[in-house]
């Protein structure tokens, strides 16, 4: 359920760019951001630190595209939020006791350290290799095919890398034990 609310936003830029273009896209994604907040804070009682970073990204870049009428600074927005992404995580594996990733799933599954590590360290070349992509898709190809890209190809290359990650963790998975 969560993975479908985080994509709402995407989802409504997606039918507005087909319906009204970019600009009238580029304002309903930041308005269902801030109600995709807004939500979270009201269902969840809490909205994560990234959360409001990536808010805070959709208001500069979307605000950039509006105000100077030019598409490629939204464009630019999964890129560096995915850079963002892929910096939060190596910097808590390298500054912290525990990675962010190990933080986020470690009341979900026990894994060996050293696994953790490798994780965490895929999903930092994921992230890096997303933002890259989507820049490289944002400057080759027409806008329709970025837009097409941002909600299809963003999300079958995140939900295989899900599917590759759950095929590894399977074998190394070990139940958490219960404190009785």
């Amino acid at each position: 359920m969560k993975l479908f609310t985080d994509f709402l936003p995407v989802i409504a830029f997606f039918v507005a760019y087909k319906l009204w273009g970019m600009y009238v896209a580029t304002g309903i994604f930041i308005l269902a951001s801030v109600l995709h907040i807004a939500w979270s804070h009201y269902f969840r009682g809490k909205v994560e630190t990234m959360q409001w970073v990536t808010l805070g990204l959709v208001l500069v870049f979307g605000g950039a595209t509006l105000l100077l009428h030019d598409p490629l600074y939204f464009k630019w927005k999964p890129t560096v939020v995915n850079w963002l992404f892929a910096t939060a995580f190596l910097g808590s594996a390298l500054f912290m006791e525990r990675s962010l990733l190990q933080r986020m799933m470690d009341q979900a599954i026990s894994l060996p350290q050293v696994i953790w590590k490798r994780l965490n360290l895929a999903w930092v070349m994921f992230f890096l290799a997303s933002g890259a992509l989507n820049i490289y898709v944002a400057y080759n190809y027409s806008e329709d095919t970025w837009v097409n890209f941002k909600l299809f190809g963003m999300l079958g290359l995140t939900l295989v890398f899900l599917i590759v990650q759950g095929l590894y963790l399977a074998r190394y998975i070990q139940p958490v034990e219960e404190n009785n």
